[in-house]
């Protein structure tokens, strides 16, 4: 029992499902980490691509799970000034990121890899949740019939 003594014990349970805007935070967070990677392997002059599993039927009927590679789309660009621009996509939506401003002039590329980490940390810290929202909003209003 003094195995035991030196823990601290406590009566709480785990929670069936995380909060909605906790998923939104976590599925968007997930994507701007693969933007930092991609970011990351273009400035070493490497590509970047994730794997996805998919099923798949065989000739015979049986279906199997097969891993290909997904390309990973860069959310920045660069403009005629030569400038990095830089959009925050959730889905097919661009979030807002201020009032009537959904664009981040990065500047180098230098300063690209720092600008989305920023970005990352303000979603984790619940910074867009309301922009979030509403562009995960406008997605589901998509599908009603």
């Amino acid at each position: 029992m003094s195995a035991l003594a030196n823990l601290k014990l406590s009566n709480t349970k785990r929670t069936a499902a995380l909060a909605p805007i906790q998923i939104r935070r976590n599925k968007l967070s997930g994507k701007l980490a693969d933007q930092i990677q991609l970011a990351l392997a273009q400035q070493q002059g490497e590509t970047y691509t994730t794997n996805r599993f998919k099923t798949v039927a065989s000739e015979d009927g049986s279906r199997k799970t097969i891993e290909i590679q997904r390309r990973v789309r860069p959310m920045w660009w660069t403009n005629v000034d030569g400038k990095i621009c830089l959009t925050v996509r959730y889905g097919a939506k661009q979030l807002e990121l201020a009032k009537g401003k959904s664009t981040v002039e990065v500047g180098a590329a230098d300063h690209l890899v720092g600008t989305l980490q920023v970005i990352k940390q303000a979603v984790e810290a619940g910074e867009l949740d309301a922009q979030i929202e509403a562009a995960s909003g406008a997605l589901r209003s998509g599908f009603k019939r």
